[in-house]
């Protein structure tokens, strides 16, 4: 698996659950820790999402955040936020093609990286996203394996990096006997009984 691979398990993962959403759980309140938006509810972390799937395009093709502007502001969702979403998913798949060139800059609101790297950051949200809705919502719902593997294999090696960023919390114990999607869970943060 390379870094586009994970990409496109974790974005397929997140559209899943997203696909699940049930129009009235949209007003449902969402947690707080998931966003900087104050009082949020679900369809503002989807709204989020497309906004993310929004970019990839640009950034691929090495747009910068000034070159872009506000094109992706204003409400992306309208009244079919699945569908938004979905649409959305399409065309940041569609940029992920496979003659994307890993070593290529694009250019983040956080600094320069390569194509890989960025494929892998967005990876992360987008994989623990999946996760972390399904279960906010009740859904009987696990990371596919190839996708928990992708996620050894390029994030848990700096799984500490990432955790001195902010981006994971602090690890937890793996119990005895857990499968391997329970203990990426517990090595990221994220794992509750």
């Amino acid at each position: 698996m390379d870094q586009r691979e994970l990409f496109l398990l974790s974005d397929a993962s997140l559209r899943d659950v997203v696909n699940r959403i049930r129009p009235e759980q949209f007003d449902l309140p969402a947690p707080a820790d998931w966003t900087s938006a104050p009082d949020p509810t679900l369809r503002d972390i989807v709204a989020g999402h497309v906004f993310d799937e929004a970019w990839v395009a640009d950034v691929l093709a090495g747009r910068t955040i000034e070159e872009v502007g506000d094109a992706h502001e204003g409400d992306q969702l309208g009244d079919d936020p699945v569908a938004a979403y979905n649409a959305a998913n399409d065309e940041a798949t569609a940029a992920a093609g496979p003659g994307v060139d890993p070593d290529a800059t694009v250019h983040l609101s956080y600094g320069d990286f390569t194509v890989a790297q960025y494929f892998e950051h967005i990876s992360i949200y987008r994989a623990f996203q999946a996760w972390s809705i399904a279960r906010f919502l009740g859904q009987d719902y696990s990371l596919p394996p190839a996708l928990v593997e992708g996620l050894f294999q390029f994030i848990v090696p700096q799984s500490d990096a990432w955790r001195e960023m902010g981006v994971f919390g602090p690890a937890i114990p793996v119990p005895e006997g857990a499968d391997r999607e329970t203990e990426l869970l517990c090595i990221t943060g994220y794992w509750r009984a």
